[in-house]
């Protein structure tokens, strides 16, 4: 199987631009927009805290978050990404455009700063492989989605459901870019169907189980994914340790893939590494349960190391773990010899010397996800 080789970004051609008059780039890979956060994750606690009472972390992670989780996730495989969001002027704001467009190479030229604005913060608190959430933000001087106007050429992009995406969803739709959908939780619990209306225009929806079910009114993930699948060509439902459930109304392709068997330490992000990767399998047509395999694979690696955006895998580490599955392979290992079989698509895509050097031009890996120094990646 020749696939074409995804072409990995070097510092020579994603210097970031300076601020947000520079001029756009010709075109992206992928397009979006959205709130990005401070994260500030707390690992290793043995419960939730109550009324009195003070806990201990076993670790902690700062890093961007929100939307910049699937734009980390899509520049660090590969991607000419390009992200419009507001970012304030304190030293939160001044931390988060910097790792985003100095060292991860994201396009920042939709993007603005504001004066005298807070930026948004999140401290999320993992506990047995679950996590909850703290959020403080107050609404940006202008909606998001009007930092969208004057739009980029891009060949995907993400759209979140129930957010302002004004007209530019409808307007890339109509340039031909294959457009990418997701939605958060309802904290009405309310779920409106009405959300499901901007299905139309998504070439694929990649929600999670809780998320499908909840909006078709179905009581488990293949009942939602069939309801889905009348409404946008491509459906994949996450369903966390379960893996991935997927349908393919353009090829007729519907899979099961299984989920990586990992000891989960940070689940912050994973829906958005996973959506990052199943677009660059769509961008490089690999068929349906390669991609989502794919998906599989990244968000597994992810979960294993603190902080949604940062922790967002690369090729080097893709290419580390197929190397290692490899080795334990020839020494006949049945577990390896299945993991092997099942990502032998890898040999074809991983980018000629990502596990070579940590920093070739093929070798992106991880970063650390700390506010106190930044990525050796």
């Amino acid at each position: 199987m020749a696939l074409p080789e995804i072409q990995t970004q070097t510092e020579a051609d994603t210097e970031s631009p300076a601020g947000p008059d520079a001029a756009r780039p010709a075109a992206l890979d992928v397009i979006m927009q959205g709130t990005v956060f401070l994260d500030i994750v707390f690992t290793g606690l043995p419960g939730l805290p109550t009324a009195g009472t003070e806990l201990f972390a076993e670790g902690m992670g700062s890093s961007p978050g929100g939307v910049a989780n699937l734009a980390v996730a899509a520049a660090r495989l590969g991607l000419h990404t390009g992200l419009s969001a507001a970012f304030g002027d304190d030293s939160y704001g001044d931390f988060l455009w910097t790792t985003l467009a100095d060292q991860e190479h994201i396009d920042l030229s939709a993007s603005r700063r504001f004066d005298h604005w807070h930026s948004p913060v999140t401290v999320s608190m993992a506990v047995n492989r679950d996590r909850a959430m703290v959020t403080h933000e107050h609404p940006p001087p202008v909606p998001i989605d009007h930092l969208l106007n004057d739009l980029p050429a891009a060949r995907a992009g993400v759209v979140h459901l129930g957010a302002a995406n004004g007209e530019w969803a409808q307007k890339a739709s109509a340039a031909g870019t294959l457009l990418f959908g997701d939605v958060g939780w309802d904290a009405t619990l309310e779920w409106p169907a009405e959300v499901l209306d901007q299905l139309g225009q998504l070439h694929a929806f990649l929600p999670n189980s809780a998320e499908a079910m909840a909006y078709t009114r179905t009581e488990d993930p293949r009942a939602a994914l069939m309801a889905l699948a009348d409404l946008v060509p491509v459906v994949i439902v996450t369903c966390g340790g379960q893996g991935s459930i997927g349908l393919d109304g353009v090829n007729g392709e519907e899979e099961w893939v299984p989920a990586l068997p990992v000891n989960a330490v940070d689940a912050t992000g994973a829906g958005d590494v996973f959506s990052a990767a199943f677009i660059v399998g769509t961008l490089q047509n690999w068929p349906l349960r390669q991609r989502m395999a794919f998906g599989n694979l990244c968000a597994g690696l992810a979960v294993q190391q603190v902080g949604g955006s940062l922790a967002a895998p690369g090729w080097g580490d893709i290419a580390d773990w197929f190397g290692t599955v490899t080795e334990r392979a020839g020494t006949g290992s049945r577990p390896a010899l299945a993991l092997r079989h099942s990502y032998e698509f890898l040999e074809d895509v991983i980018p000629a010397g990502a596990a070579e050097s940590a920093h070739g031009p093929g070798a992106v890996r991880r970063a650390s996800a700390t506010i106190a120094r930044f990525s050796d990646a």
